[in-house]
């Protein structure tokens, strides 16, 4: 369940620092207040899938080109976050002040994806991922604090029974286990879309580099043209000269 990608690239690196700074600041702000932090979470998680499947989407009618099953696939997880919203709201009651804060996160984070999905496909995914890291490790302390008796494992929310199919008698437990398990998949989703965009790049770097030797290659060699002229030359005057008879 618990599983890193190992920072490699520059990129790579921006994406882990950015994830820190979010982890911080919820980490200051709500504690151990877990439906809380699932729910601000779940409202930022809910945004890059919508971004992500709109940008591909548009891109598929601009080439004219099949998306292979991106766009579905990033309106699924979208969805998929929201429904985890829904049910975080119905266990935590968020105040006035939460859904405020909320709101102003969603409106911050929006624009802020939005941008980078543009000039940076290939880091937004890598940044989704590894939110989704972090997603995973804090409904694992989640679970924890459930198991100890610091949360209440109450009954789990109907929409939360009927979306995921859980038992009529489902618990908290329950529905936490099956959400951990959707931003597991939703890490391994986003990775995996960050790796194939680098396979991409480095193809492409591979044939720029192949078609710059290509080129270097048709260059004829620095003085090879006035060498060949001089033994032109010389081998004209030989033949005006030529043997005597």
């Amino acid at each position: 369940m618990h599983w890193h990608h190992e920072n490699k690239t520059l990129s790579d690196h921006f994406a882990a620092a950015a994830v820190k700074t979010l982890r911080f600041v919820g980490d200051k702000f709500f504690g151990e207040r877990y439906a809380s932090r699932a729910i601000v979470l779940e409202t930022v998680a809910a945004v890059p899938g919508m971004v992500g499947s709109m940008h591909n989407h548009l891109l598929s009618l601009r080439r004219m080109k099949h998306d292979n099953g991106l766009v579905r696939m990033l309106m699924d997880e979208a969805e998929n976050e929201r429904m985890h919203l829904m049910t975080f709201v119905e266990v935590g009651k968020p105040t006035l002040l939460e859904r405020m804060m909320i709101t102003a996160t969603q409106v911050a984070f929006l624009g802020f994806f939005s941008l980078a999905y543009t000039f940076n496909k290939r880091t937004a995914h890598r940044f989704i991922g590894l939110l989704e890291e972090e997603a995973v490790r804090s409904y694992t302390h989640y679970l924890d604090a459930i198991d100890a008796g610091k949360v209440e494992n109450v009954d789990a929310p109907q929409i939360a029974k009927e979306y995921w199919k859980l038992k009529d008698d489902a618990k908290l437990r329950d529905v936490v286990l099956a959400v951990r398990a959707d931003e597991a998949e939703h890490r391994d989703v986003n990775h995996g879309c960050a790796d194939k965009l680098d396979q991409v790049i480095a193809q492409r770097r591979e044939e720029k580099r192949q078609r710059k030797i290509a080129q270097q290659a048709k260059k004829p060699v620095p003085g090879y043209e006035k060498v060949e002229k001089a033994a032109q030359a010389t081998l004209r005057r030989a033949a005006k000269i030529g043997p005597k008879p």
